[in-house]
């Protein structure tokens, strides 16, 4: 009996058929397979503007393979778009309503399985975390990266279009350049062509399993791209009869590997946020100091943009995450006898590294442990998380004076106002999850550092996020965070901060009894007034450190308590 069966047996399911046939569905639709695409395409983003070429693939395929397509849509924020300024509020947020939603069409129809067609931030997680959640036969499909923007023989990518707007504070930009590089540095579709958060999560979609070979890194121009997107249709069908669902590919194994390639691949920060998120939906229990564990025992074996001048296209070149996962088997680092929606194990897909300077060999990776590292101490108790692979040497090891700001707006103006010294470590409070709300990511205060000249002599430390963009020793994620009360919340101006990131600490040089009378001092500041769905996010989302997850609200015995 297939899970639809539900809608479309029997006399009582009369006027449901009825209605399915009313769409223009043939009686015979009804026998087949029902199988939803989940389709995010929108023309507010790159990312997702040519998602319907992939998800008229992904039909082709389903039907190719005897099942019925029923395609759906759900929202999609452009991180970019919404960068610095109160929009970058919902950007997190969204993650839960894409779950909420892609979770309510699938139960609310009993589709027998789904294809999640996706490219963006808080898309593909959000809509992994519903795959996880509903547990019915599921596969990811993404839309690709967008290729390399190009000036002569520079490649440009976002990172240089952020850093400009701190760069003209010391020298002044030419228009004609300044156009010039709007237009070639993002030449066309695709998610921005670094190794930024999109790209992160739809490699480490195959490395969960989710997502067939070549997910995350084959070109969103490329013909590939669509044929990949049709064999998707076809597997789901496969998955379909086989009943092979995520929580079958979502074991603990799983994300053991997921958070090794992460390592690996020097990702963005947020997808420790994204993944946790994911392992919670799965019923798999993680936590900051095993991924840090990870962490110290994966070798970092790629650079991309923001760490160098690579860019997806030349990890696709160089064999892709398929050659980056065949190198951390060989080196013991991960199993790759785990399943994947291929219907077999990974090991079966793994492949050779196709260029040595892109992917290195883990005998002689770029470091030998991972690109993120969890940090700890009395300025962050429960974990924060900085991408070291974009760090500077000099910066691992910092000590300086607290520069403070109670949002990311005033820390961005006493930076280019030339307010910041080399030495000094930015503390911006009162963006975390709660505190935001939306944990909104510091890619203006990053590039406008890079571009004041002070990437590589100063810090910043936030209980908000940072974009994958982001480069410099930014440490995002602190956790508590400062509007529950955090130790972030207790800095003062001219406090001495120590970055120790070998020893993975993040320390306030304070005595405990001096830290423990200003906590016990503190007053939560009035935050400004909010309605709507903030409102009722700030209200249940929970600490980065796990996820930034909605916390299943108290019953009412437990309330009364």
């Amino acid at each position: 009996m297939k899970r639809s069966d539900e809608v479309t047996k029997g006399v009582q399911r009369t006027p449901h058929r009825s209605l399915f046939l009313s769409t223009g569905l043939l009686r015979e639709d009804l026998d087949r397979p029902l199988v939803g695409i989940a389709n995010s395409r929108t023309d507010l983003v790159p990312g997702h503007v040519h998602l319907d070429r992939i998800a008229d693939a992904v039909r082709a395929g389903i039907y190719q393979a005897g099942g019925t397509p029923l395609e759906f849509s759900t929202i999609a924020v452009d991180d970019g778009i919404a960068m610095g300024h109160s929009g970058m509020r919902y950007s997190l947020p969204s993650r839960e309503l894409i779950a909420d939603s892609v979770e309510t069409m699938l139960q609310a129809h009993k589709l027998d399985g789904v294809v999640l067609v996706t490219n963006c931030d808080k898309i593909v997680p959000g809509m992994a975390m519903a795959a996880a959640r509903v547990n019915i036969p599921a596969i990811i499909v993404s839309g690709g990266p967008m290729l390399a923007g190009r000036m002569g023989d520079a490649r440009l990518d976002l990172t240089n279009l952020n850093e400009i707007i701190g760069q003209s504070q010391v020298r002044e930009v030419d228009p004609e350049e300044l156009e010039a590089l709007e237009i070639l540095a993002c030449p066309g579709c695709g998610s921005c062509s670094g190794l930024f958060t999109a790209n992160s999560m739809n490699c480490l979609m195959e490395a969960l399993g989710l997502a067939l070979p070549g997910n995350g890194t084959i070109p969103a121009v490329a013909a590939e791209r669509i044929r990949l997107a049709r064999r998707a249709g076809k597997k789901i069908v496969e998955l379909i009869e086989r009943q092979i669902t995520p929580r079958q590919i979502l074991d603990r194994r799983a994300f053991m590997n997921a958070f090794s390639v992460d390592m690996a691949i020097g990702g963005s920060t947020n997808s420790v946020l994204h993944l946790l998120a994911i392992a919670r939906e799965a019923g798999v229990q993680f936590n900051l100091e095993e991924i840090d564990r990870i962490s110290r025992s994966t070798p970092c074996l790629v650079h991309i943009s923001p760490s160098s001048s690579y860019h997806m296209e030349d990890l696709d070149l160089a064999g892709g995450i398929p050659a980056v996962m065949g190198e951390l088997a060989a080196a013991g680092v991960i199993d790759a006898t785990t399943l994947a929606v291929t219907g077999e194990n990974l090991e079966r897909h793994l492949g050779p590294v196709r260029d040595r300077e892109v992917i290195r060999s883990a005998a002689a990776p770029y470091t030998p442990e991972g690109g993120l590292a969890i940090l700890f101490g009395n300025l962050a108790p429960e974990g924060a998380v900085v991408k070291i692979s974009a760090v500077a040497e000099a910066m691992h090891v910092h000590s300086g004076p607290a520069r403070v700001f109670d949002s990311e707006e005033t820390a961005v103006e006493a930076i280019l106002a030339r307010k910041i010294e080399p030495g000094d470590v930015v503390v911006i409070r009162y963006e975390g999850p709660t505190g935001g709300p939306g944990m909104r990511e510091m890619l203006a205060p990053t590039a406008a550092l890079m571009g004041v000249g002070l990437g590589e002599s100063v810090a910043l430390v936030t209980d908000g996020r940072f974009s994958g963009v982001s480069r410099g020793a930014v440490i995002g994620h602190v956790s508590p965070e400062a509007a529950r009360g955090g130790p972030l919340a207790a800095v003062q101006e001219g406090d001495t901060i120590l970055i120790d990131i070998p020893a993975r600490k993040l320390q306030l040089d304070l005595t405990q009894n001096e830290l423990d009378r200003r906590l016990k001092a503190w007053t939560a500041p009035v935050h400004p007034e909010l309605g709507g769905y903030l409102a009722r996010y700030a209200a249940l989302v929970g600490s980065a450190s796990s996820g930034a997850v909605l916390e299943t609200p108290l019953t009412a015995s437990e309330r009364n308590a």
